[in-house]
Formats: structure tokens, sequence, C-alpha cells
């Protein structure tokens, strides 16, 4: 008994699904707000990034912060370089206002993946440097989450590079 198995030609993106994907993406408003917002988040990781991928700002660089996310955070390999990567990139994407709402979703996965590392530091920052081997609670990662949810929910805003590739077209 033989059975005759057809497999069907991969089936072409259609322009106009690709079209719309990517007016969804880009699309945003001419709002300053937006610009803000994205300008203060790439501008506040940037530093976290250099300093985790490039050593800059008395950082490990690239080696230095995988082993320790692998080592002593448990993380998986791939995702820490993964992580790594996305902190020096989505910032740069952000201040240019380029693929904003996918840089943006990367740095939410970033602090989520972050913040749960600070949990059982408690919600507060160590201002007063009680707690212990210099630990941080959690109320960072959840502004930076919160900053990253509004660019991803409204876009880059105005004097954006998506903005212009959308042709100033509304979400």
């Amino acid at each position: 008994m033989s059975t005759i198995v057809t497999v069907a030609p991969l089936a072409r993106p259609d322009s106009r699904s690709l079209s719309a994907i990517a007016a969804r993406v880009l699309g945003t408003e001419a709002n300053g707000t937006q610009t803000l917002l994205r300008l203060a988040l790439g501008a506040i990781m940037f530093p976290h990034g250099a300093q985790h991928a490039l050593g800059w700002f008395g950082g490990f660089g690239f080696g230095g912060t995988h082993g320790w996310m692998v080592k002593t955070l448990g993380f998986p390999a791939p995702l820490a370089a993964l992580a790594i990567v996305t902190e020096l990139l989505a910032p740069v994407a952000l201040v240019l206002g380029l693929g904003g709402r996918v840089a943006a979703l990367g740095i939410l996965g970033l602090m989520l993946g972050a913040a749960s590392t600070h949990l059982s530091n408690g919600f507060f920052m160590n201002w007063f440097g009680n707690l212990p081997a210099g630990g941080e609670g959690f109320e960072y990662h959840l502004l930076v989450m919160a900053i990253s949810l509004a660019v991803i929910l409204r876009g880059s805003g105005a004097w954006s590079l998506d903005r212009a590739l959308a042709g100033g077209a509304r979400r």
C-alpha cells in the first residue's frame, strides 16, 4: 500500500496584508507626549545596554554580563545573549523612532525578566543601602514597563521615522 503525499506550494505573502501589518506597527499620531515618552525610554535604557554589551559606564561588557546572567541568574544562554543585544539596540531604535512599538516590546520583556530577579528585595529601590548586597526593589522596572506599554499602545509619536515611513498615517 503506497500513499501519495502532495505538498502545496508556499503561499506568497499578500502585499496588502504586509502593508496592513506595517501600517499597524509604524502608524502613529503626531503626538508630542508620545515622542517625549519614547525619547525618555530610549535615553534611560541606552546606558544600561551600553554597560551590558559594550562595557561602558563601568559595565562588564557582553562576556561578563552574559556569564553573570547565565551562571548567577540562571537564564538560558541564548536568551541572555538576546537580552543583551536587545538592551543595546532597542534604545537606539526608540531614539530614532524606528520600530518604536517593537523596540518598546523588547524593553518590556527585558523589564519583566529583570523585575523577576528583584522581587525578593521588595518594591522600593535601595535608597538607604539597607538591602543585602546592594539589592534593589522593582519600582524602577514597573515605571519602565508602564512607559514601554504607552509606546506599544500609541506608537512613536511625532518626529519619528515610524511616522515618516507610514506617511504620517494614524494607527
